[in-house]
């Protein structure tokens, strides 16, 4: 893990924002994969898949490693933390009340 700090909110989702960023990280959430395979994979040029995957390294979504001569991108967590983070300040209340209910429901059906 970086020592880096948290990207700022603003940016990553702007980086969330695209459609074709968002399915670049749904190709790269299992396993890391190289630039080629990724850009075959959402129907983007090697050029449109590299410029969305620096997007998302700047926002904190995508992290890229060398393995050899190839780059291989996989999501980071630390942009998605974030957002989790902000969302999450909306409803402690409500989210507590739904859990109480979620639990008193599983405790009385099984």
């Amino acid at each position: 893990m970086s020592a880096e700090p948290a990207p700022e909110l603003d940016v990553v989702l702007r980086g969330l924002a695209d459609a074709n960023r968002r399915a670049i990280l749904n190709v790269i959430r299992g396993a890391p994969r190289p630039v080629g395979a990724i850009a075959e994979e959402v129907g983007l040029s090697q050029q449109t898949t590299s410029h969305h995957l620096g997007v998302l390294r700047s926002a904190g979504l995508a992290t890229g490693t060398r393995d050899g001569t190839k780059h291989l991108y996989t999501v980071s967590t630390d942009g998605l933390a974030a957002v989790q983070s902000y969302l999450d300040d909306f409803w402690p209340s409500k989210l507590s009340a739904l859990k109480a209910v979620v639990e008193r429901h599983e405790a009385e059906h099984g």
